[in-house]
């Protein structure tokens, strides 16, 4: 198949802004190892046309309701890029995106590096790595007009549906916190329309951080000190409409804010 094809195709679509119902069967990715080549490449197309860096990761399809949604029962993972990082309170135009699909995260700084050498992990030698724990939005957005419509390798080749992400300060008393009770509160405009739970995420976020680390030692690489990882939805995702002022309660973690201008 022509993977470049499908990187000129996907960076187009976000630099334009224009998304596409699919891409074309002739450089479709047929499974996820041919995605994440693609992801690669894109990810490459993407620094030199905004510049920056990957900073991190961001993991999807790590709760029952997004395996559901996707009907795609294991996890994949997009880069975090420096040009779409933003701290909180972020105030992002949206008419920037061509969908604003709000999802609060529990994040992690990763303090050490979690080399292909010492894998596999479990989750408490994951752990043992963690900085802190940050309070995040991911804002996902994909370069297709209907991402339900198309398949997941797809969803994949495509950074994995990253369109931003938003990062609260970080908490680095995190041993104390039992990660799987702990509640988020997703209010909109001053009113509480979610709450979610640690939980959601696989029975326990280091349990996405512990697959994220293994998944990329089996490709060759491996996570490294420094690097930021948002381990998915902890509740039903929100369809942001645009002046929607968002702030996602990790109550003692802290909070993360986000207003999607109008014109």
């Amino acid at each position: 198949m022509n993977s470049m094809r499908a990187v000129d195709l996907l960076a187009e679509a976000r630099f334009r802004k224009q998304p596409m119902a699919a891409l074309p069967e002739e450089c479709r990715p047929p499974e996820p190892k041919v995605a994440y080549n693609i992801q690669k490449l894109l990810v490459k197309r993407l620094i030199s046309n905004y510049g920056g860096q990957p900073v991190g990761y961001k993991i999807a399809c790590t709760s029952k309701s997004a395996r559901d949604f996707l009907k795609f029962y294991e996890p994949f993972y997009g880069r975090l890029l420096s040009p779409f990082v933003k701290e909180s309170p972020a105030r992002l135009a949206a008419n920037a995106f061509s969908m604003r699909v709000v999802e609060p995260e529990f994040a992690f700084r990763i303090a050490k590096d979690l080399p292909a050498s010492a894998a596999p992990y479990n989750m408490d030698t994951v752990a043992t790595a963690v900085d802190a724990v940050l309070p995040a939005i991911e804002i996902v957005e994909t370069r297709y007009i209907d991402w339900t419509k198309v398949d997941v390798p797809s969803l994949i080749a495509d950074n994995g549906c990253n369109g931003a992400w938003v990062q609260g300060l970080s908490y680095p008393k995190w041993e104390k916190i039992d990660f799987p009770a702990h509640q988020v509160a997703l209010v909109v405009n001053g009113k509480e329309i979610r709450r979610g739970r640690g939980d959601a995420i696989m029975g326990h976020p280091f349990n996405a951080l512990t697959w994220l680390a293994n998944f990329l030692c089996q490709q060759g690489g491996g996570l490294n000190a420094g690097d930021l990882v948002s381990t998915g939805t902890c509740m039903d995702v929100y369809e942001a409409e645009v002046g929607d002022d968002i702030r996602v309660d990790f109550g003692v973690i802290g909070a993360v804010e986000l207003l999607f201008e109008g014109p």
